[in-house]
C-alpha cells in the first residue's frame, strides 16, 4: 500500500549545503518530513530549519556514500525519498577540456548519482513505496556551447534515469527527473573554467561572451525555491511523470523547439544567443 501523502517521510538530499539542494531540504523539512541534508562539508552552524539533519557524504567516494546511507537506515529504518542534487559545472571548449577535468565532472554529476542509487536501492526495493528524484538540467536536453562536458554529464544522467525507472517500476519505486533551467544559486560563482580555456586564443573571445551570458542569465533567474515546490508536488503523486522541466519560460521553450523542429534551427538559436 502506498503511503498517504501526509505521512512523514525520511528524505535524503545530496548537495544540500546550498542552492537547489538546500531549498529542497528546507521545504520538505518545513512540511514535517525527516530530512537528511548531505554534503561534502556539512554546515557547522545551526541550520535555518532545525529539522534538517546535516550529514557528511562525498558522492565521489564509495565508502562515504555507503556509510552515510547505512547510517540513515540504521537510525530511521527506511528511506522514502532520495534527491540526487550534488553537482557542479565546468566551462570551456571541448578542445580545451582535459580528460582529467572531464573525469572530475562525470565523477560528481554522473557517477555520484550512480553511487547513491546503488546504495539506496536495496532498501527502496523492499519498501515498494519510494521516490528517487534526479536533478538533471535543461542542459542535459539541449547542449550548451562551452559547457560541453557539463551537458554530457547531464545527458548521461538522462539515459541512466530512463533505464532505472523501467527497472524499478516492478518494485514500486518512482524514478523522476527534474530538469531545471537557470536559477539564482551559488552555481554561477562555483563554475570552474578549464585550465586551457584561459590560454587558447582560438576560442577565447566567444568563450568569454558565452560565460558572461550564462552568468547574467543565472543571476537574474528565479530563486531555487521554485524547484523545491515542484519537488514537493512530485512526491505527492502516486505515479509521477518521468520528466519535469523548471525555470525561465524561454529556456523551456527551446526544449519544446528541439522536439518539433529540425535541429539545425535549434543550433542556430543557441549559437546566436551565446555568441552575442
Amino acid at each position: 500500500m502506498r503511503m498517504a501523502a501526509t505521512q512523514k517521510k525520511v528524505v535524503l538530499v545530496t548537495g544540500a549545503s546550498s542552492g537547489i539542494g538546500r531549498a529542497c531540504a528546507e521545504l520538505l523539512a518545513a512540511r514535517g518530513h525527516r530530512v537528511y541534508g548531505a554534503s561534502r562539508r556539512p554546515a557547522t552552524g545551526p541550520p535555518r530549519i532545525s529539522t534538517v539533519e546535516s550529514i557528511a557524504m562525498d558522492v565521489t567516494n564509495d565508502a562515504s556514500v555507503r556509510d552515510a546511507v547505512a547510517g540513515m537506515i540504521a537510525r530511521e529504518g527506511r528511506i522514502d525519498i532520495v534527491v540526487n542534487n550534488a553537482g557542479f559545472g565546468i566551462a570551456g571548449a571541448v578542445e580545451d577540456t582535459s580528460v582529467e577535468e572531464a573525469r572530475e565532472q562525470f565523477e560528481v554529476n554522473f557517477f555520484g548519482v550512480l553511487r547513491v542509487c546503488r546504495a539506496v536501492l536495496p532498501a527502496l526495493r523492499k519498501q515498494r513505496t519510494s521516490y528517487i528524484v534526479n536533478i538533471g538540467s535543461i542542459g542535459g536536453l539541449i547542449a550548451i556551447p562551452y559547457q560541453g562536458l557539463y551537458s554530457a554529464s547531464k545527458f548521461a544522467l538522462e539515459g541512466l534515469t530512463e533505464s532505472l525507472r523501467m527497472e524499478m517500476r516492478q518494485f514500486g519505486v518512482n524514478v523522476v527527473l527534474i530538469e531545471p533551467g537557470d536559477h539564482r544559486t551559488g552555481f554561477t560563482d562555483k563554475r570552474r573554467r578549464t585550465a586551457d580555456s584561459e590560454s587558447n586564443p582560438a576560442y577565447r573571445a566567444r568563450f568569454q561572451r558565452a560565460v558572461e551570458r550564462m552568468a547574467a542569465d543565472e543571476r537574474s533567474a528565479p530563486e531555487p525555491e521554485a524547484v523545491a515546490r515542484l519537488l514537493l508536488r512530485i512526491v505527492k503523486k502516486a505515479r509521477p511523470r518521468l520528466r519535469y522541466t523548471a525555470g525561465p519560460a524561454p529556456q523551456r521553450a527551446v526544449v519544446w523547439l528541439k522536439r518539433v523542429t529540425p535541429y539545425a534551427l535549434v543550433e542556430k538559436v543557441m549559437d546566436f544567443y551565446y555568441s552575442r
